[in-house]
């Protein structure tokens, strides 16, 4: 996969949302969809949503423990998932990072 889509969610917090993704005749057949912060040190992520394994999941990142295991979030197909996916990170970037900076 190569990145498709990038995009600055807030300056301040330094959040971006960054999205891979690959299709077979206009259906979504794998996809990423990562919430990034940079707080100066280089971009760290938060949160991923994917469709590696033919199934909608999300993993968490803690600060100290890195991924955590998947969790099915969505049970549509991956292009449902993945505009989901999109705007669950979009609406709640601010919560997600916050839960990010205290694991």
């Amino acid at each position: 996969m190569t990145p498709d889509y990038s995009r600055l969610l807030d300056a301040t917090l330094g959040a971006s949302i960054r999205v891979e993704f690959d299709t077979e005749r206009r259906a979504v057949t794998k996809y990423s969809v990562v919430l990034v912060v940079d707080e100066g040190a280089g971009p760290q992520t938060v949160r991923v949503y994917d469709g590696t394994h033919g199934v909608n999941e999300m993993h968490r990142y803690t600060r100290a423990g890195g991924k955590q295991p998947a969790e099915i979030f969505d049970a549509g197909t991956l292009g449902e998932g993945m505009r989901a996916s999109m705007r669950q990170i979009e609406t709640s970037y601010e919560a997600m990072i916050a839960a990010w900076r205290q694991s």
